[in-house]
């Protein structure tokens, strides 16, 4: 007996489907269901692993598509493991597995950048930075302050110690015309209005025109700027520690390793 009933048509075109594999390196591509565990993102991989891309310049280079992971252009979301291949204007990111930790002394009038428009003499021109260039520093100091900078290639400490979230306390060390008075200590300990925004300070080890000042902020020469208010010129002003990390009796010039106790605390 004939059935009446249309046969149900089958579609047996196969829709297209992105690669799931790449051909060169066999590796799955980003966002693919097999992929290992242990990802990162992207930009967090560069930034770790290149001398001078910071977060920020990877997310830029991936949005202009000059980033390719696995052989396919990269988007930004996209997730990596160290298994994976990833090149920036076709050029391999080599891993630096390897973290190192240094801090430098640095002088008064060189630039804490990696390159200078103006050909002005930068930390990376310093003979002790000589077999250091691929290190990244972190946070900045003008060019006429001195004391305490970290060198390192783990872009999650630089993220630590630079991001406001984590109130990392920093102290400098200052020489100021006239002598600071009682009355701005404890206007600097209950808050100074700086564009609209409160800045904190503690004063300790005070010594005539000298003393030391610990804030907890990052903004661009913050210090020069509250003391500018309160009409204090600065003759000094040295970093002398970041969180635990101190300068000690470091030369200018002079740059030293970080020893592993002091890397523990600071990545705890």
């Amino acid at each position: 007996m004939n059935s009446n009933k249309p046969r149900a048509k089958h579609n047996h075109r196969a829709q297209a489907q992105p690669p799931s594999i790449s051909s060169t390196t066999g590796i799955p591509n980003a966002n693919h269901p097999n992929r290992t565990s242990g990802c990162e993102r992207l930009q967090k991989i560069i930034a770790n692993n290149h001398p001078t891309i910071s977060r920020r310049k990877a997310e830029t280079l991936i949005e202009e598509g000059k980033v390719k992971l696995n052989d396919s252009i990269a988007k930004l979301g996209d997730k990596a493991t160290s298994e994976d291949k990833i090149t920036i204007n076709n050029i391999p990111l080599k891993s630096q597995s390897e973290k190192k930790y240094y801090i430098l002394n640095k002088p008064k009038r060189i630039l804490v950048t990696k390159e200078d428009p103006k050909n002005r003499r930068t930390i990376y021109d310093m003979p002790a930075l000589k077999n250091f260039k691929h290190l990244k520093y972190v946070g900045r100091l003008d060019a006429m302050s001195e004391g305490l900078l970290i060198l390192t290639n783990d872009g999650d400490l630089i993220q630590k110690l630079t991001h406001p979230k984590h109130d990392v306390t920093k102290t400098y060390h200052l020489r100021t015309d006239p002598i600071i008075t009682k009355a701005h200590i404890t206007d600097l300990k209950e808050g100074i209005l700086i564009e609209e925004k409160k800045f904190y300070a503690e004063i300790t080890n005070k010594n005539n025109n000298e003393f030391d000042i610990s804030i907890k902020e990052g903004r661009n020469r913050i210090i020069r700027r509250v003391m500018e208010k309160l009409n204090y010129k600065i003759f000094q002003l040295k970093r002398i520690s970041v969180a635990n990390i101190k300068l000690e009796n470091l030369q200018p010039g002079e740059i030293k390793k970080i020893s592993e106790e002091e890397i523990k605390s600071l990545t705890s």
